[in-house]
């Protein structure tokens, strides 16, 4: 069986390289298929495998302002040759389900989220761009949004990485979705006997405004409680500048000064929305638990009151009302570990692998059913 894994971006190695490489573990025969490809910014099992790029890597400076060719990568997703492949699987959080399958293929889209800068976070994107891209934006996001809708019916079956994902589907493509959550590395992390002794709390992922780190920081400056916070991003400058003396921001972190931070700590604070959310899954595989707002993928991980508490509104009140109420939350850190255990790479190669076997199996699920069009006049 020749298998074919369709990717949007290869620049780095976060949730979606990772899940690619438990597909190339899968299928260790497929090919890869991508629009940018950076070799030394992935890991040896991705640069070990054959990578063939649309024609947006050729683009002056692609490496760099991949993003900004992203009216062209629907044509550049078409234009790839997929003759010959039995199977697709895409990996979509950006254009890349919009390949052309070739008759008898099967095409299996794990979606991580429907496209977030013309879907559901549209205006967030929007409204932190200048001027001039601000004008761009709306003639590229609606052919863009007519182009998605009409390329994810060329999907024969879609996996979710959430239900939160799942309800995405189902009102931009009304399609249906398996969810099978992504794989976390839950074994890499460890257990401290004397996490939290110092009272010190920890946020960490990417800076930037849709993830509201500067709640977090407003939030414990005012209560002058101690905050590590580790990542980069566009906000990085602005976090910094808004630290009171008891917020210390590292930004980028190696990872294995990132998995001390995840043991030794109090607890971890989790202010944004997330499709999914790796990190609060890494906090609970250290056994620490989690305050998350109380809306996206947060909700499927975190059990409030046993792994984690909720807040229920982005505010530095509701964040402090969060820390408050987790002093009294009774924490078990072993429980806390099993718990996050369930998110493990194993299990999501294993149910990846039996989803993709019984469509493969089962030919009268390759397609999905649709209305019959009826010709009037």
């Amino acid at each position: 069986m020749r298998v074919a894994i369709v990717h949007y971006w290869l620049v780095g190695m976060r949730g979606g390289e990772k899940v690619v490489e438990s597909l190339l573990r899968i299928y260790p025969q497929a090919d890869l298929f991508v629009h940018v490809y950076k070799p030394e910014a992935v890991s040896p099992l991705i640069r070990g495998r054959r990578v063939i790029e649309s024609f947006i890597g050729r683009l002056p400076f692609a490496a760099k302002l991949y993003k900004n060719y992203l009216p062209l990568m629907p044509m550049a997703l078409e234009q790839l040759d997929l003759r010959g492949y039995d199977l697709i699987i895409s990996s979509e959080s950006g254009p890349a389900k919009g390949v052309v399958p070739p008759p008898g293929s099967v095409h299996v889209c794990y979606c991580h989220s429907p496209m977030r800068y013309v879907w559901n976070m549209f205006h967030d994107y929007r409204n932190t761009t200048g001027m001039l891209k601000r004008l761009l934006m709306l003639p590229a996001a609606h052919y863009i949004r007519m182009w998605d809708a009409l390329s994810a019916q060329r999907v024969d079956h879609f996996v979710a990485n959430s239900s939160t994902v799942a309800q995405r589907i189902a009102r931009y493509y009304q399609r249906d979705a398996e969810v099978i959550p992504p794989p976390v590395a839950v074994d890499d992390f460890y257990i401290d006997p004397q996490a939290g002794r110092d009272g010190v709390w920890l946020m960490a992922g990417e800076l930037v405004p849709y993830k509201r780190p500067d709640l977090a920081v407003q939030a414990f400056n005012a209560m002058g409680r101690r905050l590590i916070v580790v990542g980069g991003g566009e906000m990085l400058d602005e976090i910094r500048r808004i630290a009171g003396p008891t917020v210390t921001v590292l930004g980028p972190q190696p990872f294995a000064r990132l998995r001390q931070l995840y043991a030794e700590c109090f607890a971890l604070v989790f202010p944004g929305e997330e499709d999914f959310g790796i990190v609060p899954v890494e906090a609970m595989a250290s056994g620490r638990p989690v305050l998350a707002f109380g809306r996206g993928g947060a909700t499927e991980t975190v059990v409030d009151g046993v792994t984690g508490l909720f807040f229920e509104e982005q505010s530095i009140a509701a964040i402090v009302d969060g820390v408050e109420r987790m002093q009294a939350l009774p924490i078990n850190p072993q429980a806390i570990r099993i718990h996050a255990e369930r998110y493990a790479t194993a299990v999501f190669e294993r149910r990846m692998r039996a989803f993709v076997d019984s469509v493969l199996a089962e030919p009268e699920r390759r397609r999905p059913t649709t209305p019959a069009l009826v010709s009037v006049g």
